[in-house]
């Protein structure tokens, strides 16, 4: 019976550590299918004066599906459409909803001032300034007919109230892949025509770029492929020990509460 209970009591000793170790090669194969999918973002081929420099890299691409709104205004001596908001959805690539964007207040700015405006579904909000030089209708990458390819300069961000913050990283936004969207040409030529508008459909892609080499509170450390807090590399994970005693074991570590030891010559 004593043999009986102490083969019992080898096994369950056993048991958890395997779980654990389970646990950890499914937390190192998530891992690594969300690197794989990071690296799969693919941004085309840009004009100099928009391209995103390194250490930023992509880590979200949306589909945009919405209008360019413009509204007719007097400019100089004569009078143009002048875009007053875009309104469009952004989807994944399974066609879901992630962000929306539009114009709004930034309020990090002194006079919160209205800028292109990006809202993820859990209300993290980031909002962008194009400079001077920041975009481009090159027609060696832009189709006839569509609005300019930009690079967006984060100049604000918040989370949600909720703490959401999937977008509070983000450096630099890009839109390319444009397709319509140009204010009308015609519409707008008299006093008459003030305060007409005009929703012009557009379709683009955005792509979000963050600073790789800067980790805001909480982040992973990238050295952990195993998406352990506190960095532990890989090589650390499984550590083996030997000692007086302790016969021949193998610790499985920094995994939560898996901290136990995997007897391979149970005593």
């Amino acid at each position: 019976m004593k043999h009986c209970n102490g083969s019992q009591d080898r096994t369950s000793r056993l048991i958890v550590p395997i779980a654990c170790a389970t646990a950890l090669a499914m937390a190192l194969t998530i891992s690594l299918a969300h690197s794989a999918h990071a690296d799969a973002i693919g941004v085309p081929p840009v004009p100099g004066n928009i391209q995103v420099l390194a250490p930023n890299t992509p880590y979200l691409v949306g589909h945009a599906t919405g209008t360019q709104n413009y509204v007719c205004l007097p400019s100089g001596a004569g009078f143009k459409f002048t875009l007053f908001t875009p309104e469009a959805t952004l989807f994944n690539e399974n066609g879901k909803q992630i962000i929306t964007h539009y114009f709004s207040p930034n309020p990090e700015e002194s006079g919160q001032p209205v800028r292109a405006t990006w809202q993820s579904l859990d209300t993290s909000t980031v909002w962008g300034s194009v400079g001077p030089n920041d975009s481009s209708s090159d027609s060696a990458f832009v189709k006839p007919g569509a609005i300019a390819w930009l690079k967006v300069t984060v100049v604000g961000n918040h989370e949600g109230p909720s703490g959401g913050d999937k977008l509070t990283e983000t450096t630099f936004i890009q839109r390319l892949n444009t397709h319509g969207g140009l204010a009308p040409p015609t519409g707008c030529a008299s006093l008459s025509d003030v305060g007409r508008e005009a929703f012009m459909p557009y379709t683009a892609d955005y792509f979000f770029y963050k600073d790789k080499e800067k980790r805001g509170p909480g982040a992973v450390d990238a050295r952990s492929d195993a998406g352990v807090r506190g960095g532990t590399p890989p090589s650390a994970i499984f550590r083996r020990t030997s000692g007086a005693g302790d016969g021949n074991r193998t610790h499985v570590s920094s995994l939560g509460s898996c901290s136990s030891a995997i007897e391979l010559h149970p005593r």
